[in-house]
């Protein structure tokens, strides 16, 4: 897969892709950083990246008016980049072999001091 982190999450996360052989890219890295959510979707789509942000509600209501799009990941709470890391990891585990997150939203949530995934389409 192709990620794009965005800059509310930390760089080292393109590491962790990059190790389990996935290309990524960061926001900053782009000369994206500040960007408007709708200027930064237009580059999501036409470059066909899954993004992975820890900005829900606004990506989702974007992704919802995207008819095709290559996957959203949401990393729900405000964590530290180490355990940002710990629960992209985990996620990249949970998709190896499984089909691709294609107008999907993946959410990433501690229950419990577990990692848990919460699938679903978008647009409905």
């Amino acid at each position: 897969m192709k990620f794009l982190i965005d800059e509310c999450l930390h760089t080292s996360l393109v590491a962790v892709a990059e190790e389990n052989g996935h290309e990524a890219k960061h926001v900053n890295w782009l000369g994206l950083s500040g960007r408007a959510d709708w200027a930064l979707m237009r580059r999501i789509v036409s470059e066909d990246f899954t993004f992975v942000t820890n900005n829900a509600k606004d990506f989702q209501r974007l992704y919802a008016k995207t008819p095709l799009h290559a996957g959203l990941i949401i990393i729900v709470p405000q964590v530290s980049p180490s355990m940002q890391c710990d629960m992209f990891h985990a996620l990249l585990d949970f998709l190896s072999g499984a089909i691709e997150p294609v107008n999907e939203v993946i959410e990433i949530r501690l229950l419990d001091g577990r990692t848990n995934f919460n699938r679903y389409t978008l647009p409905a």
